[in-house]
């Protein structure tokens, strides 16, 4: 949409090619987190259907290990996993008593147990239809952001009474932020005092008072303000359709989670192959939408 707004100032040969890319990207990424996903109920033994996961509680309480009351839709973890707590227990003296999550290694099945536990919102009792609604409508929001800034600077539907001067980039960057702010504080304090998905009812106040780990939304914030303001300052520069390279943000997300996060540890080999193969989709559709910039028209 950019592409066309922009006069088609951006070199279509390379930019539509890194749309591409970025498409086959996405369904790489979404065969990745099916494996993943298969990988991570392998190593927890978690078995579906009423009989099966009663005889795996039962199994597990014969062999002594715990029978621990987990949330709506997350099973007991299977025999494996227990011995796994147990090996931890043993290693530190404490025979019988289910290791501390910082002896836990990243990606072994008694860290994903603990990382289960500490979620507010529960991976595995979450509805997948209503993750899948809430993700195409964040996308359909996403993906019509840039082209509406795109319309406010340059006016190509010419909707501006005559006479009036167009926004500059720096304006409208303010307003957007504006809106972006009263958004954010009206949404969260709807879900603050009716929350969803099973989280405890909060208030205002004890938003307020609770600043564990406040900080770090508040760098992911600036962060954030940083990337859209150069963003639309890139856009107005080089056209809308290359500055959306600030899409590399799955890119370097999931190069945060692997490295910082130790996301997909021990994971299968096809699990790897599907990791490097969609990040290298990214970096392809990344360089090829910053080659496709041009020069926009005065």
């Amino acid at each position: 949409m950019n592409y066309f707004l922009d006069d088609r100032i951006n070199n279509a040969a390379v930019l539509f090619p890194g749309v591409g890319c970025f498409l086959i990207a996405a369904c790489l990424g979404s065969w990745l987190h099916a494996s993943n996903v298969a990988d991570i109920d392998k190593k927890l033994g978690i078995q579906r259907g009423g009989d099966v996961i009663d005889r795996s509680r039962a199994r597990a309480a014969e062999a002594g290990g715990p029978t621990m009351m987990l949330p709506v839709g997350f099973e007991q973890p299977s025999l494996d996993v227990v011995a796994e707590m147990k090996m931890h227990a043993l290693e530190e003296g404490k025979t019988g008593v289910a290791p501390s999550p910082t002896k836990a290694q990243i990606g072994s099945a008694a860290h994903l147990q603990e990382v289960e536990n500490r979620r507010c919102v529960k991976v595995n009792a979450s509805s997948k239809f209503i993750g899948l609604a809430i993700v195409f409508t964040a996308g359909a929001c996403y993906s019509i952001f840039s082209p509406a800034f795109n319309l406010s600077t340059n006016d190509q539907w010419h909707k501006l009474a005559p006479g009036v001067d167009k926004l500059v980039i720096y304006t409208a960057f303010f307003y957007f932020s504006l809106a972006f702010f009263g958004c954010a504080v009206l949404i969260n304090v709807c879900f603050l005092y009716k929350p969803a998905f099973g989280v405890p009812k909060s208030s205002i106040g004890g938003y307020l008072k609770d600043w564990n780990g406040r900080w770090i939304a508040l760098l992911a914030g600036i962060l954030c303000g940083w990337g859209n303001g150069f963003q639309f300052m890139g856009g107005q520069a080089a056209g809308y359709a290359a500055a959306d390279a600030v899409q590399a943000l799955p890119l370097v997300s999931t190069f945060w989670g692997v490295v910082i996060f130790g996301e997909y540890r021990r994971a299968t080999t096809k699990t790897y192959i599907l990791l490097a193969a969609m990040l290298c989709m990214f970096a392809a559709a990344v360089g090829l939408l910053m080659g496709s910039s041009g020069t926009r028209k005065n």
